[in-house]
């Protein structure tokens, strides 16, 4: 009896392992499996929320310097004149850490795709606008990359500070307002940078340039606004549509963790003409 309960208990430590192992390899073979098909390097940045599997605390993922450092690192193995494909699923991130994986993706040679399958906000938007090419999803969104000072909005400290007069704003207020000032003007510079980027070819002019910048930088929505296909083409952004069927195959290798049952139900597999009809009545 008491062999049975060391076994058991051994098998429910090891059972998470073995499960998450096995995960990895399905995503590996998938990953495999696309760049053989499309001749590239497929590099994956998704963030789910994920559960700890003693204390069962949500845990938030954000574009981090580990995502930075791991991304350049693929980047740096890649062959100069091999594509590579960025799937992109984020809230955003740290900037520097997302200014560093556009930086490394500008410089690549051969043709950078980022494909969108639900949204890229923030950090993730600033990493697209290096791609030659933005594939989304009909449904898929970008976001502003206006920075935010805190839990202020750069933009909205400067209009506090012309709005009201000097002696009545509090010092602390006063200095968030300088650091949101030189924020914007390095994000907008840096914004420009990777849209003048002409590798392997120019992907806009130099009239869009400071339109697009003006328009993702200067805070004209709110931070999470939803920027539609249709809004990102008409800022001028190169986006299509129509993403491989392995990337909504590997989303599904990435599942939400949930602590209770998910309230969406549905049949999981694609019909392609008519619904199934419904069984018929025996009489």
């Amino acid at each position: 009896m008491t062999d049975w309960i060391v076994f058991f208990i051994f098998l429910s430590v090891m059972m998470p392992g073995i499960a998450q192992a096995l995960l990895e390899n399905k995503r590996h073979q998938l990953i495999s499996s696309m760049e053989r098909r499309r001749g590239s390097r497929v590099i994956a940045l998704i963030h789910r929320q994920e559960t700890m599997s003693i204390l069962g605390i949500p845990i938030a993922r954000y574009i981090t310097i580990e995502d930075s450092e791991r991304i350049l690192r693929a980047i740096h193995m890649t062959p100069a004149d091999m594509p590579i494909d960025l799937i992109l699923h984020t809230p955003g991130g740290l900037v520097l850490a997302a200014q560093q994986i556009a930086a490394a993706l500008v410089r690549h040679k051969a043709k950078v795709t980022v494909f969108i399958p639900h949204y890229a906000m923030s950090g993730g938007t600033l990493i697209s606008l290096s791609a030659d090419e933005i594939v989304m999803n009909e449904n898929a969104v970008l976001g502003p990359i206006d920075p935010q000072i805190g839990e202020y909005p750069a933009v909205s400290l400067l209009k506090l500070v012309e709005a009201k007069p000097v002696e009545k704003i509090a010092d602390q207020f006063l200095i968030y307002a300088d650091i949101a000032n030189k924020a914007l003007r390095q994000e907008e510079a840096a914004v420009r940078k990777i849209l003048s980027d002409a590798s392997p070819q120019s992907k806009y002019t130099e009239e869009q340039i400071p339109k697009i910048a003006e328009t993702l930088v200067s805070g004209i929505w709110t931070h999470d606004y939803p920027i539609t296909f249709e809004d990102a083409k008409e800022i001028g952004l190169p986006v299509t549509t129509g993403l491989p069927a392995e990337i909504f195959e590997l989303m599904d290798l990435y599942p939400q963790q949930n602590l209770t049952k998910s309230s969406v139900q549905y049949i999981p597999i694609p019909y392609k003409g008519d619904p199934i009809p419904l069984p018929k009545s025996s009489k």
